[in-house]
């Protein structure tokens, strides 16, 4: 039985403890928010733990909250499930205002800030959010279940990735069943269970590719906008994220829509009905597969840089660059052992003075494609200081 595997967001939660009355940890039901919580909680001295998904713990804090809390000053408390009492967040202002305590209220939460409402503008200045995500490859390379082609094929939510293949598929499938059939209505969202399976279905076919709402709507009878409303469910859930063009100052005619990708590889598998590796390496996706793969790990292990990607209409494109200051890395994902790169690959380079360039591909090890351009392992390029 595989312990508790310990996550890179704990360090920053800790530091947020010192900093915020209240910190609000987000991210998809079943990534692990609650482990990771209860596992820091065990060094608390006094903690209370409500989960507002079981009644009765629900009915203690809607009986009267502001008791509740004031009850409870000496102690953290820890909220599961925030997003089944959003008044929490009018209640707590002054109460956080008044106690002047750091560290004081953990609000745990399976939707972005934008979907539980009150959240952000009520407590501005007065929490912190951190998002966590699915296992990281950082995270789970040294436990004796990794192995990187299951990692891949299962994704990162903590039951799948320890869940045989054939197992994880379908607690995968049930997942999905489950998010779009109680989690959605739960966030008082009113559209058809039927509908947004349907639309789900849809978006795979577009991981990896330039958002065209037009089209999505059309494939399923509703208007661009109504797509685009539900393509921004869908990303505040954390199902999907959305890539944006980078946008410099440049005399070119540039592709300006957001790209899209499912941002849990095993999710995005299970919709694509491919149980096993052989399934998917059968699959016009495959290349795809690995593009938002890479593409996530990359983008959650190194919050602190901007992600895009670049596109002229006349082709010259790069599948993402990353940007933190005066700093700029131009990567590219290829699934072959033995890639390579089109001219319009350099053409960008040369356009945006980007001096270094990756390609990471599920090579052993890293090795010099010419003078700008490295072919890297996934492992060896997150290790990379930049």
């Amino acid at each position: 039985m595989q312990g508790y595997i310990q996550r890179k967001l704990e360090k920053l939660l800790k530091e947020y403890q010192q900093i915020f009355p209240v910190i609000a940890v987000i991210g998809p039901r079943q990534c692990g928010k609650s482990t990771m919580v209860k596992h820091i909680s065990n060094n608390f001295s006094n903690t209370v733990y409500l989960d507002l998904e079981i009644e009765k713990d629900l009915n203690k804090l809607k009986a009267d909250p502001a008791f509740f809390l004031w009850n409870n000053t000496n102690k953290t408390i820890v909220i599961d499930e925030v997003q089944q009492f959003p008044d929490i967040f009018n209640i707590l202002r002054p109460i956080v205002d008044e106690v002047q305590k750091t560290g004081w209220v953990i609000l745990l939460g399976s939707a972005s800030p934008k979907l539980i409402r009150n959240s952000s503008e009520t407590l501005a200045g007065r929490i912190g959010y951190l998002e966590l995500t699915p296992f990281l490859m950082a995270e789970v390379k040294s436990t004796a279940a990794f192995q990187l082609i299951n990692f891949w094929l299962n994704g990162g939510f903590p039951r799948a990735f320890l869940l045989s293949n054939r197992s994880s598929y379908i607690w995968r499938e049930n997942f999905i069943a489950t998010f779009i059939e109680r989690d959605i209505p739960m966030l008082n969202i009113r559209i058809p269970a039927m509908t947004l399976k349907r639309f789900l279905r849809m978006l795979v076919h577009f991981h990896g590719q330039v958002l065209n709402s037009s089209q999505l709507g059309n494939s399923l009878g509703v208007s661009n906008h109504t797509a685009r409303q539900y393509i921004d469910l869908f990303e505040q859930s954390f199902i999907i994220r959305t890539l944006p063009p980078y946008l410099p100052n440049l005399n070119k005619r540039l592709i300006k829509s957001p790209k899209i990708y499912f941002r849990d590889s095993g999710i995005f598998h299970a919709l694509l009905q491919c149980p096993s590796f052989d399934d998917l390496m059968a699959h016009p996706a495959y290349g795809a597969s690995w593009e938002g793969f890479v593409l996530e790990q990359v983008i959650a292990a190194r919050p602190d840089w901007k992600a895009y990607f670049y596109r002229t209409r006349t082709g010259v494109e790069i599948d993402l660059i990353l940007e933190k200051g005066v700093k700029k890395v131009a990567v590219e994902f290829k699934v072959s052992t033995a890639p390579k790169l089109g001219r319009g690959f350099y053409q960008a380079l040369e356009d945006l003075q980007i001096d270094k360039g990756y390609i990471i591909a599920p090579v052993d090890s890293s090795y010099p494609l010419n003078e700008k351009v490295t072919v890297i392992p996934l492992d060896g390029f997150l290790e990379l200081k930049m």
